[in-house]
């Protein structure tokens, strides 16, 4: 079996509409995590997509109408996020997408 790159627990699975799963975020061996990867079930291979600019777990991940996905606070060891993020999986990168009024986990 084919296993991700990195091993990560409290992260984001989004199915995407290409049948792709973004897997985001987390906390693994060193604490929380600002990495990403792309599985692919037809391939039954894991991508690595580039990192957040903010590592995070406890976060959310919303699928917009447009394809892309939003991924919301969470933490960072004991400091909640604020930041925003948006990852287009036409280009396989991330950008800003602002900051909440609040931060929160």
């Amino acid at each position: 079996m084919v296993q991700p790159s990195v091993a990560r627990y409290d992260h984001t699975a989004t199915l995407l509409p290409n049948g792709k799963v973004l897997v985001v975020g987390g906390i693994g061996s060193s604490g929380s995590l600002n990495s990403a990867e792309l599985y692919d079930p037809s391939l039954n291979t894991w991508t690595l997509t580039g990192n957040l600019a903010t590592a995070r777990d406890h976060h959310t991940a919303t699928l917009l109408s447009n394809g892309k996905v939003l991924v919301t606070g969470g933490q960072n060891g004991t400091v909640f996020n604020a930041g925003a993020e948006i990852f287009d999986p036409n280009t396989n990168t991330w950008s800003s997408a602002g900051s909440l009024a609040t931060a929160r986990k």
